[in-house]
């Protein structure tokens, strides 16, 4: 069958059960059936599709994705969340914008510990935005930053889909995370920059509090020693065992979620009902990304067999366009399916057709991994579907409309193609550390 005709019937089957309402998993699982009866020889291909998806599921890359969702899960259902949170706002005193400030600054450290956006963005939102909204902050003040600092967590390490994306990809997943912290700090303190800058010209955005006296060096200080370091340091041993080469990323991101553990218990926050909650959690997201990875990498090999990879790459490859533009096409591909399908749904769609391009056209594959994560950030914040767009309706109040939530979203959105853009223009910006750790 000529390949043409294949990827009508896989992308079209694909896209036909999608419209329909089939979550993605199943549509496909579907498509995979069909596709293995097709391609890889009726019976046979169902006999070696069973084998693949086993194999998929069993590989030893995707270990770390359960123990970094359970780093997230323990941190927020023990509380021990909401104690960074006041340590911070201890510390942080005579700033402009003061409280979206807090929300960045504990974002980002919450993203060092937890692998899961959404969670970042809940806990963020139920804790600060009411708080924000009853001291007078505009809407887009209040819920900016909230958005904004949740699509930086899939950068900064841990992150379960960073995990995800290099074992699909095939990109060494250690290296894919250490990759992500220096783009994903740089958003940080551009976020910062720009609240501290608006509330500074238009005070009214953010209005000035009235604070207690401050307390004095100790005690200013005092909580941040106690809640804030011994997170930041589980980051740094997760990442220190990777990058020293001590561990492998799953005896890393095991390490990550036995200090998690322990620091919930040392805070008292740990029992052993927000303990089952947190296991429970940890099971449901991990097995709904386990199913997908079935599909992704069954659809991969029927694509193969199909000839659709090759058909479609000798027709880019063949039209003589410069690496730089079939990079610019491949990022609009990206940013386009950002705003209608979720992340995942965004790799298993386009991985079996992008790293053959890249790999073909030389390009650095932790440098592409890196572009990609960040066009699937921005895709969390592009309407009309971006989930933490509807994160943050689900903790907003009632009276917020999805088109406030959007203009909220709209200068984090513009900052993060600002680094898509550094990203490629100065490329160490991704690889230096990578390279210097040797990872």
């Amino acid at each position: 069958m000529p390949w043409i005709e294949a990827s009508f019937i896989l992308f079209g089957g694909l896209m036909l059960l999608m419209a329909f309402g089939l979550p993605v998993a199943f549509a496909f699982l579907a498509v995979n059936l069909i596709g293995a009866t097709i391609f890889l020889g009726g019976e046979m291909g169902l006999v070696q599709f069973n084998r693949n998806a086993v194999q998929s599921v069993t590989a030893f890359a995707l270990t770390p994705i359960p123990f970094f969702v359970l780093m997230g899960e323990v941190l927020f259902h023990s509380g021990v969340a909401m104690k960074a949170i006041d340590a911070f706002a201890v510390l942080i005193r005579r700033v402009p914008g003061r409280l979206a400030v807090i929300a960045i600054v504990a974002g980002t450290v919450f993203s060092a510990i937890s692998g899961s956006t959404i969670a970042t963005t809940a806990l963020l939102g139920s804790l600060m935005l009411p708080t924000m909204l009853a001291r007078g902050y505009h809407l887009k003040m209040a819920m900016g930053p909230i958005m904004g600092i949740g699509g930086v967590d899939m950068l900064i390490p841990p992150s379960a889909l960073t995990v995800l994306l290099g074992s699909l990809a095939g990109i060494s997943i250690s290296g894919l995370l250490i990759a992500g912290i220096v783009p994903g700090l740089i958003l940080s303190a551009l976020f910062v920059s720009y609240i501290v800058l608006r509330a500074a010209i238009n005070p009214e955005l953010a209005p000035s509090e009235d604070l207690e006296a401050a307390p004095g060096f100790w005690d200013r200080w005092r909580p941040f020693l106690l809640y804030v370091l011994p997170l930041l340091s589980i980051f740094g041993l997760v990442v220190g065992a990777m990058a020293a080469g001590w561990a492998t990323p799953t005896e890393a991101a095991a390490l990550g979620a036995t200090g998690t553990i322990v620091a919930a218990i040392c805070y008292r926050g740990l029992t052993l009902k927000n303990l089952m909650q947190s296991l429970l959690g940890t099971v449901a997201i991990s097995g709904i990304i386990l199913f997908i990875i079935v599909g992704a990498t069954t659809f991969s090999q029927v694509l193969s067999f199909s000839g659709v990879v090759n058909g479609i790459i000798g027709l880019i490859t063949g039209q003589g366009l410069a690496p730089m533009t079939v990079l610019a096409g491949m990022i609009l591909i990206l940013l386009l399916l950002g705003c209608f399908v979720d992340q995942v749904s965004m790799m298993l769609i386009t991985l079996p057709f992008f790293m053959p391009l890249v790999n073909s056209l030389g390009f650095d594959p932790i440098w592409f991994g890196i572009i990609f994560l960040i066009c699937m950030q921005l895709g969390l914040l592009t309407p009309p579907f971006g989930l933490l767009l509807y994160t943050m309706k689900g903790v907003a109040p009632p009276n917020v409309t999805m088109t406030q939530i959007y203009g909220a979203a709209l200068p984090y959105v513009l900052f993060g193609v600002l680094v898509l853009f550094l990203i490629i223009l100065f490329p160490p910006i991704a690889t230096f550390l990578p390279r210097m750790l040797g990872s």
